[in-house]
C-alpha cells in the first residue's frame, strides 16, 4: 500500500509520541548524554606500591591536565566569584584595569605561578621523583618551564630571589598533596583573569586526584598587601588520556618584546622575534 507523504509524517509523530508514554524515565536527550564526559565511570585514582596517590602517568596510560571545564580558559574564570573576593581597593582598581587592558604577561612567555600555571591550553604534567624527595610540575605550553616541589620537609629559606613560582615544600595529608609557597615576584598574574598580588603572597595549594580523571585544585591565598584577609578558591583539572609534552617555542613571532626578561631584567630587542 502507498502511503502518501503527510499519512507518514503522522505516523512517525505517533510513534514517538508512544515511545515517551512506555519510557517516561528515557532522558531527554540520549544525543547529549552520548557526549558527556561522566556518562563513563572514572576507575579509581591510582596509587604507587608505597600507597602514594599518583597524580602523574602510570604504566598503562600516558596523559596530561587541563581544567575540567574549558570555559575556566575564558576571561571569567576567576578562582572565586569576584563579589566575593576581599580586595584591598587599589587592587580591585588594578583588576578592573586588567579586564579592559589585558597585557598579561604569560602570553608573553613568562611562567606564571599559582592558579595561572593550571590554565593553559595544552596542560600540566606531574612527575612525582621519591628518590629525589622532589614533584615536578611541567607546563606544556607558554614559556615552556617548570616548577620544583621539594618533598623532604624543608623550610623555606630565610632570603629568596623573588621567583615566579616561589619555593614550595611539599608534603601529604592522605591523598591529598598539599603545597606551602613564598618567595613569588609580581611579574605574573594570580589567575587568567589578572589577579593580582605583592611579593608578600603566600599561597597553600591542595592536589587531591579523586579518581582517575579529576585532580581537585584548592588554594589558600594570602597577601596582605592586596586583600583585607586570606581567601580560598578552586577548579577541577582532568586528565586528557594518550598526550604528552611536546615541544613548544613561546617567542616565535613574539610581537611584544618590551615585555620580555631575561635574568630577572627587561630585555631590550632590536627585532621583534628571538631565534
Amino acid at each position: 500500500m502507498k502511503v502518501n507523504h503527510p499519512v507518514r509524517y503522522r505516523i512517525v509523530v505517533l510513534v514517538a509520541a508512544a515511545m515517551s508514554l512506555v519510557l517516561p524515565g528515557t532522558p531527554k536527550s540520549l544525543f547529549a548524554q552520548g557526549r558527556a564526559r561522566a556518562a563513563v565511570p572514572s576507575k579509581p585514582a591510582p596509587h604507587f606500591a608505597d600507597g602514594t596517590p599518583n597524580l602523574g602517568i602510570t604504566p598503562e596510560q600516558r596523559g596530561v591536565w587541563l581544567p575540567l571545564d574549558r570555559s575556566d580558559l575564558g576571561r571569567r574564570s576567576t578562582l572565586a566569584p569576584v563579589e566575593t573576593i576581599p580586595f584591598q581597593p587599589w587592587a580591585k582598581a588594578l583588576y578592573d584595569d586588567r579586564q579592559i587592558h589585558e597585557l598579561e604577561p604569560h602570553t608573553r612567555c613568562h611562567a606564571s605561578g599559582v592558579a595561572r600555571q593550571f590554565q593553559t591550553p595544552y596542560g600540566v604534567e606531574f612527575v612525582q621523583m621519591p628518590d629525589l624527595q622532589r614533584t615536578y610540575i611541567f607546563d606544556i605550553g607558554g614559556p615552556h618551564t617548570f616548577r620544583v616541589i621539594y618533598m623532604d620537609a624543608r623550610p623555606h629559606p630565610a632570603k629568596l630571589d623573588p621567583s615566579s613560582y616561589g619555593h614550595s615544600v611539599g608534603h601529604w595529608e592522605g591523598d591529598t598533596l598539599v603545597v606551602d609557597s613564598v618567595g613569588f615576584s609580581e611579574n605574573f598574574w594570580i589567575d587568567r583573569t589578572g589577579l593580582p598580588h605583592t611579593e608578600r603572597l603566600h599561597t597553600v595549594e591542595r592536589f587531591t586526584r579523586t579518581d582517575f580523571n579529576t585532580i581537585k585544585y584548592e588554594v589558600l591565598i594570602d597577601d596582605p598587601t592586596v586583600y583585607t584577609k586570606p581567601w580560598s578558591g578552586g577548579f577541577n583539572l582532568r586528565w586528557t588520556a594518550d598526550v604528552e609534552l611536546f615541544e613548544y617555542i613561546c617567542q616565535d613571532n613574539n610581537t611584544a618584546p618590551n615585555l620580555m626578561t631575561k635574568d630577572g631584567q627587561p630585555l631590550q630587542l632590536d627585532r621583534p622575534t628571538i631565534p
